[in-house]
């Protein structure tokens, strides 16, 4: 299966709390919930498509923890996320979980990449990230994740997380594709290219 992640990012890079105020205040972050003023019709369908894409999800523990506290009391079948979300296999990174309450979830832990590798060699389509930050940075370092599609709102918070932190690992990209929605959001998606190349424009004569 193909490894995709999916993000919710600001034009400064933020991918902190996008979906509610108080869903990670971690490091005292208080702009929560900035994604939704731009969620409209356009916005939706790129992500329902994706979610139909997916035949399991990999999730970060915090990430896991806001998704089990909300999708499993969306029992509307027809629901296109929480119909798959709470049907399909999930499987959470974490190093401190026990137990796992959210149908069909398997706790991956100890190394988690290798986990992640073996994951990936399952039949099937792909295995959907969404959010899960420092789960994302640890897999893009390890050369795992095989799309990357960064949804860029058209805001500006000055603080919090960030997919690409300052010191991270140097990554090429190659550009697949783009769209736009009507509340201003542009959808860029990449696959990873390995590492950057360097080089340096000729002086003027």
């Amino acid at each position: 299966m193909r490894l995709t992640l999916t993000e919710f990012v600001t034009l400064d890079g933020v991918v902190q709390g996008p979906g509610m105020p108080e869903e990670d205040t971690s490091g005292g972050f208080t702009q929560g919930g900035w994604s939704f003023p731009y969620a409209d019709e356009d916005f939706g369908r790129l992500v329902t498509g994706w979610f139909e894409e997916a035949d399991a999800f990999l999730l970060g523990r915090r990430t896991y923890e806001i998704f089990a506290g909300h999708w499993p009391r969306v029992t509307d079948p027809a629901d296109p996320i929480a119909s798959r979300l709470n049907s399909l296999p999930k499987y959470v990174a974490s190093q401190t979980l026990t137990t796992a309450e959210w149908a069909n979830t398997t706790i991956l832990s100890g190394d988690v990449p290798a986990r992640v590798a073996e994951l990936k060699k399952r039949p099937g389509r792909e295995i959907g990230i969404s959010g899960s930050a420092e789960l994302a940075q640890s897999l893009l370092a390890e050369g795992l994740i095989d799309e990357v599609r960064l949804l860029v709102h058209p805001v500006v918070l000055g603080a919090g997380k960030k997919l690409f932190p300052e010191n991270g690992a140097p990554l090429a990209m190659r550009l697949l594709r783009t769209a736009t929605t009507a509340s201003g959001i542009v959808l860029q998606v990449y696959e990873p290219a390995g590492a950057p190349e360097y080089g340096a424009f000729p002086a003027p004569e």
